[in-house]
């Protein structure tokens, strides 16, 4: 049987985290939408890039309705980004305490820099974490992909997601829930066949296919409601590759000619992965089942 005891680093290294989110601020800004939002947006049909950050608005509030968190006490974000949730949850949705995790010292400068008092952003992993009081719920966009490494069989890769939600069990109280965004493996094979993105853009990080997700919940989390929007995310990186394209000489001047092309080629990869279905992007909400038998 294999367990995470047997798998001393399942996911990536802080120094793997930062090689792609520290680059510079500055940077992602010239590309994201205004909320420095790094995740897939929800579109509505006729939308435009002049809508991005209301379709990213729209995607938060989607995540916020899943985890049914309007007006907790206290909610949980695995790996905040920017955060544009975290801030989110606080003045649109009444959320009186949000706690923010993340590996990359960049994000947690960002978000410090606010003096948010409802908002606790930590460099901390997952894998350290011990809340101080019980969570109304959690959610976490886009990060589960660096949870497993690529070297890693699907048997231990499900041992290691499983230790996430036995702990995500652990922090919520009774009823809690998780909704959760990820990409994931769709008519693809594994990312390590592709050393551009396995080396250059996604270190020490592998995605999940979509049973080893479910099955790592099983007995822990009862599954509420599961959305593919893979061609959501077509949209969202021809959005960004159209601004990463027009803001070249700003972007090559912040952090040169080899990252800013390291990231157009990523951008044009994954827009073509989505669109061919190599990837898709999962949406699933859980509810914590109370008398688990784990």
């Amino acid at each position: 049987m294999v367990t995470t005891a047997n798998i001393p680093n399942p996911g990536a290294s802080a120094k793997a985290i930062q090689h792609h989110y520290d680059v510079s601020d500055e940077f992602f800004s010239l590309w994201l939408d205004p909320s420095l939002t790094y995740s897939s947006a929800i579109w509505e049909e006729g939308e435009t890039i002049e809508d991005f950050e209301k379709a990213q608005m729209r995607k938060l509030d989607y995540h916020i309705e899943q985890a049914q968190v309007k007006g907790a006490k206290r909610v949980l974000d695995v790996g905040f980004g920017w955060g544009s949730l975290l801030k989110r949850l606080v003045d649109a949705h009444g959320v009186e305490k949000v706690v923010g995790l993340s590996l990359s010292q960049a994000h947690v400068d960002f978000v410090s820099a606010w003096g948010h008092p409802n908002i606790e952003a930590r460099l901390e992993s997952w894998t350290e974490h011990s809340p101080e009081e019980p969570y109304d719920g959690i959610i976490s966009l886009e990060v589960f992909e660096h949870f497993a490494r690529p070297e890693l069989t699907s048997e231990e890769k499900v041992a290691g997601y499983r230790e996430f939600f036995r702990r995500c069990h652990e922090w919520l109280k009774p009823g809690g829930k998780i909704s959760i965004q990820t990409i994931v493996y769709e008519n693809a094979r594994k990312q390590n066949s592709n050393k551009f993105l396995s080396e250059e853009v996604w270190p020490e990080s592998d995605l999940a296919r979509q049973f080893e997700i479910f099955k790592s919940t099983d007995m822990l989390f009862e599954i509420l409601s599961f959305q593919n929007y893979r061609e959501h995310y077509v949209r969202t990186f021809k959005a960004w590759l159209k601004k990463l394209k027009a803001n070249r000489a700003a972007a090559v001047n912040l952090v040169g000619e080899e990252v800013f092309a390291r990231y157009l080629k990523y951008c044009s990869l994954f827009t073509i992965a989505f669109h061919t279905g190599t990837a898709n992007v999962s949406c699933i909400s859980m509810r914590k089942i109370d008398n688990s038998r784990k």
